[in-house]
């Protein structure tokens, strides 16, 4: 699967990179709300697209989140996958990887990557908040 088209399509059909408004845009049900040790999860219920996101976590945690539940929920619809603080960007099922280089492709773009092109990846993290494991991700 090309993910990096595939997010292209979903950015140019919604003239947006935001995964919440893409998410609206798809009618993905979205409850924000306590989950424990979870940081978010998607199901598949009754025919329907949900997805789950700890209150508790940062707007920059939360977005990471959501687009990485909304790679699920494009590539896996029919799967339920929960996404665990400090586990799911390290794992490698294939499920995993995928939705983790969806929200990377989604949430750091070309323009993002030239901005900062003379920071080192470190810095990259620390301005833009966003984990190294994404931004490698991204930069593969």
């Amino acid at each position: 699967m090309d993910i990096e088209r595939l997010v292209a399509y979903y950015v140019r059909k919604f003239n947006t990179r935001n995964p919440f408004d893409i998410a609206k845009c798809l009618n993905i049900e979205l409850q924000v709300g306590p989950m424990g040790g979870k940081c978010g999860c998607y199901l598949f219920l009754k025919n329907h697209r949900c997805i789950f996101l700890n209150e508790d976590l940062t707007e920059i945690e939360k977005n990471v989140v959501m687009a990485h539940e909304l790679g699920h929920a494009i590539m896996h619809r029919k799967q339920n996958c929960y996404f665990i603080k400090n586990k799911t960007l390290l794992l490698n099922s294939k499920t995993e990887m995928e939705a983790n280089k969806f929200s990377a492709y989604l949430l750091i773009n070309n323009d993002m990557l030239l901005e900062y092109s003379g920071f080192t990846q470190e810095q990259f993290c620390q301005c833009t908040g966003y984990p190294k494991e994404l931004l490698e991700l991204r930069l593969k």
